[in-house]
């Protein structure tokens, strides 16, 4: 069912690569996490105890896979390591490539020994270039050398950064598919590739409408303080009696005249002064004024009354507090259940695909460091006396 009977190894940290392979094991992949002795980086948020169970943040990017400690610079460590790799269909790693090829774990030297496995590079910005070698988080790529928080900055308010794993999460779905796609062509072939994804590239991609027209035509819009928008509604917030905030996207050419109307203002509607689009600021100003009046005098859920009758499309500003309590998130699974390794359970975000003829239940949790280690070696047949040597530099 889906990608049970598939073999994973995982050579990474923090973020996007295990990102990837947790979604490859809630799919019923077999995902071995091998770390370094000291674990992965990300194990320090949110330390464990038996008073504070369940690391919320280890826990999403790990979940589902069997833990492996190896030092990998040690002869029996690198021999566990490759004996793990022997039967693989696929290799994640996000190690920086001169460190890889200096241990001897880049992709020529694996593909040599394992013809057949599909090495996926998660990386700051590929394989070529000036950056490769230099340390990269998708706040300091994804969000800032890639020119998306640029875009959505307006330009008379100081930067500020992304929330923590956004494009590290975007660059993991882009590598999941991508390596679908290898192992589709692997059916046939027989043989593995390299697949390279990275945070530059999909900060790219995702960044797509801008990034066109910046090719096309040598410039693109960012986003602009709000006096400045050049459309009165769409992708504009207002806010109601009751201090919340609405936002709307005219889905088509009714909609303009539709919430005139159900705002109390259909004069607008056929003065052409008013027509849309329209390149006059002062205008926009003003159809934006009325309407800013109009929510001002009706509460949330006064405004959603209205507005979903006419079928506009339209949302409030939400909290997660919020969010994770509404009834539509839940009826989405948005969330998993899982063990938080401590004897009890806790919620966890989903991975976005959902089966719903079918799929590998989610409940494993993630595992603690090198707990897995000793079975994971013997099922890929290493002596018992190498086994000795990395579970006596385990402790």
């Amino acid at each position: 069912m889906l990608l049970q009977g598939l073999k994973v190894v995982e050579l990474a940290t923090w973020i996007a690569a295990p990102g990837c392979a947790a979604i490859m094991a809630d799919w019923g992949a077999d995902v071995i996490k091998v770390e370094s002795l000291g674990g992965d980086a990300i194990r320090t948020y949110y330390p464990e105890s038996a008073e504070t169970p369940g690391n919320p943040i280890f826990t999403m990017e790990n979940r589902g896979k069997r833990g492996v400690a190896l030092d990998i610079a040690s002869p029996e460590g690198r021999e566990g390591l490759l004996a793990i790799l022997r039967d693989a269909d696929v290799f994640i790693t996000n190690v920086r490539p001169g460190a890889l090829k200096r241990a001897r774990l880049d992709y020529d030297a694996l593909h040599a020994a394992f013809p057949r496995l599909i090495y996926a590079s998660v990386s700051g910005v590929g394989l070529e270039g000036p950056d490769v070698d230099l340390p990269a988080f998708d706040i300091t790529v994804f969000w800032t050398k890639s020119g998306v928080g640029r875009s959505h900055i307006p330009p008379d308010q100081e930067p500020f950064a992304c929330r923590p794993g956004f494009g590290d999460h975007t660059t993991a779905l882009a590598t999941l598919s991508s390596v679908l796609a290898a192992l589709h062509e692997r059916h046939a072939t027989g043989r593995g590739r390299l697949v390279e994804c990275s945070l530059l590239r999909t900060a790219a991609y995702a960044l797509g409408w801008d990034m066109a027209t910046q090719l096309r035509f040598g410039e693109a819009p960012t986003t602009q303080p709000r006096h400045m928008r050049p459309h009165p509604i769409s992708g504009i917030y207002f806010r109601t009696l009751d201090d919340r905030w609405i936002t709307f996207v005219l889905k088509g050419p009714t909609c303009y005249p539709t919430l005139m109307k159900v705002l109390g203002h259909p004069e607008l509607i056929d003065d052409p002064r008013y027509a849309l689009p329209s390149t006059d600021l002062d205008i926009v100003r003003e159809i934006r004024a009325r309407v800013d009046e109009a929510f001002s005098r009706m509460t949330l859920a006064e405004a959603a009354v209205i507005l979903t009758e006419a079928d506009l499309a339209w949302a409030p500003l939400q909290s997660l507090s919020e969010v994770v309590g509404s009834e539509q998130y839940l009826a989405t699974g948005c969330a998993v259940e899982v063990s938080d390794g401590w004897g009890g359970r806790m919620a966890s975000p989903a991975a976005p695909g959902r089966f719903p003829e079918g799929a590998p239940e989610v409940t494993r949790g993630a595992p603690k460091l090198g707990e897995h280690t000793r079975e994971v070696l013997v099922e890929a047949g290493v002596a018992e006396e190498v086994i000795q040597k990395v579970m006596a530099r385990l402790g």
